[in-house]
């Protein structure tokens, strides 16, 4: 079977139910440019979808849930910290607002409903999780988890932590746009372009032109 033949069948099931996911019902009043924390697996996989979304003007790959002493690749991996694998997403909130990256990350970023895990990778470091800087922005994150649970979008529970931004420690740098600087990498084709793909197909108007 070719590798494009087996991107096409990743991205069929993939795209099943993401276009039924509603809107946030709760959103972070938009005011300048914002920040939010998403921990979804491997951070190669989340960065690159948001690095294609309008609005979105960086994201950077790092470590979040632990100690500063801990963020460093080689022990977050091992699952020696409290770290997850997180990125940093700076946006502009008057062209896409909080609840909106929130849509995506629940929808096409990774699968809320794994516990400490995603896809091939295992640890508590790959858990699902949102780190809130704001009140505002656990009210969005508890609102809209209510929202998915109540449409009954997922067979299992949604597992998602959500949990006080303690500090965001950036990783080293070869992780930085690993995706783009990377891209047929055995790993990335696999786990990485078919959610990319996933996002322009599913929210077109959402996407970076």
């Amino acid at each position: 079977m070719t590798m494009k033949r087996i991107l096409s069948i990743l991205l069929t099931a993939a795209l099943l139910g993401a276009a039924d996911f509603p809107d946030p019902a709760v959103d972070v009043k938009p005011g300048g440019r914002q920040t939010a924390v998403f921990a979804g697996g491997c951070f190669w996989c989340t960065e690159v979808v948001f690095e294609n979304v309008a609005g979105v003007e960086k994201v950077i790959s790092g470590y979040a849930g632990g100690s500063p002493k801990d963020a460093n690749y080689k022990l977050v991996s091992e699952g020696a910290t409290e770290h997850a694998e997180a990125i940093e997403i700076t946006y502009d909130s008057s062209r896409i607002t909080y609840g909106q990256l929130l849509k995506i990350f629940f929808s096409v970023a990774h699968d809320p409903t794994q516990l400490n895990r995603q896809g091939p990778d295992w640890g508590k470091q790959y858990r699902s999780a949102i780190f809130y800087a704001t009140a505002n922005q656990k009210s969005a994150a508890e609102a809209y988890i209510r929202q998915l649970t109540e449409a009954k979008l997922f067979s299992k529970p949604v597992v998602t932590e959500i949990a006080a931004l303690n500090g965001f420690y950036a990783a080293e740098g070869y992780h930085q746009d690993f995706v783009r600087n990377n891209p047929n990498h055995p790993y990335v084709v696999v786990n990485a372009l078919p959610k990319v793909e996933k996002l322009k197909k599913t929210y077109p108007a959402l996407v970076r032109k």
